[in-house]
């Protein structure tokens, strides 16, 4: 059903006296409509969500998802951006992988192929627009996913920690157990570690595991260090031939439990009532257990405390003139401590929102308190820009009570503010709108119990609250559960994503929880999470002063190759006339003017991935010799992983690496996978060919990103800045300077540091290879905030290539549209399939682009795995009016 909003008028059962003020008041509550309007108009807000075949991989699978891309209030998918940036990015914050996508009607299909030589640990999945980039990243769809080694790291790992303070330093001490996949203990083995603590080396060390595969790892820290992230990163011998890397997430440097209390209201006011929610997180930022009471300054208990859900949980306090209040708490390892309430005010309002009592009506109730008695409010509620309700008063009673019908708001986040006469925003009150679902997905097989092999035909049908058939966007997954165990309230689904997370501020642990199994005690939940977080798209300062954020980045249509053609004195060349080639699959071109200051564009550009362009410029007299300088699109920087608290590789994917091993075993004997044929002999990590006369103080080619010479060679420009932009990941150029971080990078050439304004003079040609430096991990050796790139020239012996540089002529090679991969399903009713070969698939089945049709309807069908097991359906999607539905359904294969 579709919410509806409701007219502004008073909806509260006092009389209204329509004076001067009151009527200044109606303004008010028109000045914020308008300055939302003028949000959901200028500034549509995207949002994007990543459906995956599975919750973890191990390293050689393949990583199929869908995107979807909804806009606006009714989640409708969006048609206002074309394409979508997917990126892969590691534990040390680098970008291992980065697609475009093309999206049409609001989805697109993607995939990422995960070669065994990926070093195992804890990645992120990051998805963005380019005009969600005008927002900041915390918009984006960001995943933390574990990826398991195979064949190429057999060494597994546990660590547990412990905390204690040392001359006003933290201390820290991991110990952690090394084992291979199936729990036998590598003992008296050398290991050498490098702990990594918010991008900086704390400490390198060696040690021996005793007989368990135990070796405690030790390190100090500021006891007042801010902890972003950390990691410790291991090299085990395990045979005389044989050296192995693991990384292993560190989540906390201390014991501390962080307590906050969140009244109602934003704050507590004498002789008016409140609820009090409370969230205890411990260091390694998940909610823990706490319990107490609340006690005013003479010792009165007034109220007992205890954790309801994740370290959340509420009281009622109604607070005596002239008193103050805190909580005596103990915590799970029975430690105890006080901390004070915050104090509170003579004068104020308690705005209440109750959405549990009445399955129809939001009841709304506001207090007024001291001297504001009898002051002119409005009350506003909104969902992602739309007004759903509006109210003005003077409550002259001190009090009023409105009871509005559910009917009238979306599903999801609904944020209540209280406004004073001049439109400052006073009170704020999140609420979660719950529902019976959108869009009802029915998932349709011919038996819960099935043979291996056999055929599956599956029907799938979307309907709304009505039972009317809903054409809708659909993707679905079929596993095995059995080797693959879900933790279905730690899932990230399209309902938790689009619903919840996308809208609120801060990590939410297991967030399907609210969503997978609801009842009272998940509805009772979530509106304490709802009192305990903040609303993340706007402040109302803001918006009703017009400080609206800066449109730096457009939405992006298609593809655009743009610059700027200018002489070798820097003057621009008018009129000149720029070609663009391509010689994929046949010669074609295209040519444009340029402007009066030099300026060329090729717009509405559509082409792959790896498409080598040559761009040719000539005067208006057909003069050669010009250069072309093309124009830089700022990559997106890497932030700190914002779902740090969720990273867990060993513990969650450890059976599931069991059934993997088997299974690329038998892939490798095949000849398919992303696999390579690994050597015992050597170092198991990332392959790379080592680099010649690499000056890398962390040592060659540890770096963020490497560029070889064979890179370099495969394009002509007419200086290395040129050549460089937009192949460096995090770094754009300024009049040939590079910049990350905000600020100007070093530049090493041979092992010594030279003036960033030489960098145009260097010949491309002479380049051995570049490493560039960009995470403190690497730059702080340098004293580089900025990062840096090292310059490795040449030397005796090798082919220096002849400078091939030719005016008015470059090559480039953008990034283009990455074409997803179909999934292969073996169909064992082909005589071409070979059934006796072992079918240890873990996924079954992978349909990103299903359609239901005009009554609702799709039908699929695969083959079940060789495995007999629990087999898991997952089906999600949206239909053409944004309705969200999800279903699950498991059944037995034998």
């Amino acid at each position: 059903m579709a919410y509806k909003k409701i007219p502004l008028f008073l909806l509260v059962i006092v009389a209204l006296a329509f004076t001067s003020p009151v009527i200044a008041q109606t303004n008010a509550i028109k000045n914020t409509e308008s300055a939302l309007l003028r949000w959901t108009d200028e500034y549509p807000q995207e949002k994007v969500y990543l459906h995956f075949d599975k919750p973890y991989y191990a390293t050689g699978d393949d990583m199929w998802f869908k995107a979807y891309i909804t806009v606006g209030a009714d989640h409708r998918l969006s048609g206002l951006s074309a394409a979508l940036n997917v990126e892969l990015i590691d534990a040390l914050d680098s970008v291992k992988q980065s697609i475009k996508l093309p999206v049409v009607a609001g989805v697109a299909m993607g995939d990422f192929a995960l070669s065994d030589t990926l070093k195992p640990g804890n990645y992120r999945v990051r998805a963005y627009t380019n005009w969600m980039r005008n927002f900041g990243t915390d918009y984006f769809f960001d995943k933390t996913i574990s990826i398991g080694g195979t064949a190429a790291n057999s060494v597994y790992t546990r660590a547990a920690y412990s905390y204690s303070a040392t001359n006003g330093q933290a201390s820290t001490t991991a110990t952690v157990t090394f084992s291979d996949v199936d729990g036998n203990v590598y003992a008296n083995k050398e290991v050498s570690y490098r702990v990594v603590i918010n991008g900086k080396t704390l400490v390198r060390g060696k040690g021996t595991t005793n007989n368990k595969g135990v070796i405690p790892i030790s390190f100090l820290s500021p006891a007042n260090m801010q902890f972003k992230g950390g990691l410790i990163e291991t090299r085990i011998k395990t045979d005389a031939k044989t050296t192995l890397e693991k990384e292993i997430p560190t989540k906390a440097i201390s014991s501390s439990v962080d307590v906050q209390f969140f009244p109602e209201s934003g704050y507590l006011v004498y002789g008016l009532p409140s609820k009090v929610a409370f969230k205890a997180i411990a260091s390694d930022g998940l909610g823990t257990p706490i319990s107490g009471n609340i006690t005013d300054n003479s010792g009165t208990e007034v109220a007992k405390i205890t954790t309801q859900h994740l370290g959340m949980g509420l009281f009622m306090l109604v607070p005596s003139d002239n008193k103050t209040y805190k909580a005596n708490l103990t915590f799970a390892d029975g430690s105890q401590r006080s901390i004070n309430l915050p104090v509170p005010k003579q004068d104020g309002y308690e705005l209440a929102i109750n959405t549990l009592s009445d399955p129809d009506n939001v009841t709304l109730r506001i207090y007024a308190g001291g001297a504001v008695k009898g002051a002119e409010i409005s009350v506003v509620s909104q969902s992602s820009g739309t007004i759903c309700y509006a109210a003005r008063d003077n409550l002259k009673d001190g009090a009023i009570f409105a009871k509005i019908p559910k009917s009238h708001f979306p599903r999801g986040i609904v944020q209540f503010t209280l406004f004073d006469a001049a439109g400052n925003a006073l009170n704020e009150r999140l609420a979660f709108i719950d529902k019976p679902d959108d869009l009802k997905l029915d998932i349709i097989t011919p038996s819960l119990n099935l043979n291996t092999r056999q055929k599956v035909d599956l029907g799938i049908k979307a309907t709304d609250d009505s039972g009317k058939g809903m054409v809708a966007s659909l993707s679905a997954a079929v596993v095995d559960n059995t080797k693959v165990p879900v933790d279905a309230s730690n899932e990230v689904t399209i309902l938790s994503s689009i619903l919840l997370s996308s809208d609120i501020k801060g990590y939410i642990e297991k967030p399907n929880y609210y969503f997978e199994n609801i009842s009272a005690e998940t509805r009772r939940d979530l509106d304490v999470l709802m009192l305990t977080q903040g609303y993340r798209r706007f402040d109302w300062k803001s918006l009703l002063t017009g400080n609206m954020p800066a449109k730096a980045f457009e939405p992006e249509k298609s593809i655009t190759i743009s610059g700027r053609v200018h002489t070798g004195g820097n003057k621009p060349v008018v009129g000149g006339k720029v070609t663009l080639f391509t010689t994929k699959g046949g010669i074609s071109y295209v040519d444009t003017l340029t402007d009066k200051d030099g300026r060329f564009a090729f717009r509405n550009l559509v082409f792959a991935d790896s498409v080598r362009f040559v761009i040719q410029a000539r005067t208006s007299k057909n003069s050669k010799f010009v250069d072309i300088e093309l124009d830089n699109t700022k990559p997106q920087v890497v932030t700190v992983n914002p779902n740090g608290p969720n990273e867990s590789l060993s513990d969650t994917t450890l059976s599931y690496l069991r059934s993997e091993k088997s299974y690329y075993q038998q892939q490798l004997k095949g000849g398919v996978g992303n696999h390579n044929i690994l050597l015992k002999e050597v170092i198991i990590r990332e392959s790379r060919q080592p680099l010649k006369n690499s000056s890398n103080r962390n040592g060659p080619g540890q770096a963020n990103q490497v560029l070889k010479s064979d890179e370099l060679d495969k394009f002509t420009c007419s200086s290395l800045d040129i050549c460089l932009q937009g192949r460096i990941l995090g770094v754009t150029f300024r009049n040939g300077i590079p910049y990350s971080r905000g600020g100007q990078m070093q530049i090493w050439l041979d092992g010594f540091q030279i003036d960033a304004d030489i960098l145009r003079s260097i010949n491309q040609y002479d380049i051995g290879s570049i490493e560039v430096l960009r995470s403190p991990e690497y730059a702080a050796v340098y004293g580089a905030p900025n990062g840096l790139l090292l310059i490795n020239t040449k030397r005796g012996g090798e082919t220096v290539s002849i400078n091939k540089y030719t005016p008015g002529l470059i090559t480039y090679m953008p990034k283009g549209y990455y074409q997803a991969r179909q999934f292969y399903s073996p169909q064992y009713g082909v005589s071409s399939t070979n059934a006796a070969l072992a079918d240890l698939r873990t996924t079954i089945f992978w349909k990103p682009n299903i359609v239901t049709d005009q009554d609702g309807k799709a039908s699929v069908d695969y083959f079940n795995a060789g495995s007999p097991g629990t087999y898991r359906v997952v089906v999600e999607g949206i239909d053409t009016e944004g309705h969200i539905g999800r279903k699950v359904l498991s059944y037995t294969v034998k």
